[in-house]
């Protein structure tokens, strides 16, 4: 859960840097929390997004999905319990370690997969949420 609302923090934060953002859910069920809750934020941050089935999202600079991006973007926020095949196409991925034994085991094996790509990366703390 935390891993969601950081999700969401980030893409606004890209989205006011006029970055263009894919979130890879695990579900389709996580890709619907991420949406609601980009839209339940303060109307002064909001940020256009999309669903990936949805007909108007590659007008988006934000989409969500559980798959292949309909278009585009510079930076890939994953919370799926894989490195997708298309990681290579973004600019920056933002990954997720979190507290979970067995999900910390996972984005270890990411971080692997990352290097492997040729990935150079930077492993940040993340804010302590309220």
């Amino acid at each position: 859960q935390a891993a969601v609302v950081l999700a969401c923090q980030l893409t606004t934060a890209r989205f006011r840097q006029n970055q263009t953002v894919f979130m890879l859910a695990q579900t389709q069920a996580q890709a619907e929390q991420l949406d609601e809750m980009l839209w339940q934020q303060d109307p002064h941050s909001f940020v256009p997004h999309g669903l990936s089935d949805e007909a108007t999202v590659t007008q988006a600079p934000v989409e969500i999905g559980t798959g292949l991006p309909k278009r585009s973007r510079l930076i890939l926020i994953n919370l799926a319990e894989t490195v997708p095949a298309f990681a290579h196409r973004f600019a920056q991925i933002i990954d997720f370690v979190p507290a979970d034994e067995i999900q910390k085991q996972q984005a270890r094996e990411r971080y692997k997969q990352y290097r492997a790509l040729g990935f150079t990366l930077e492993t940040v703390p993340a804010p302590q949420l309220p």
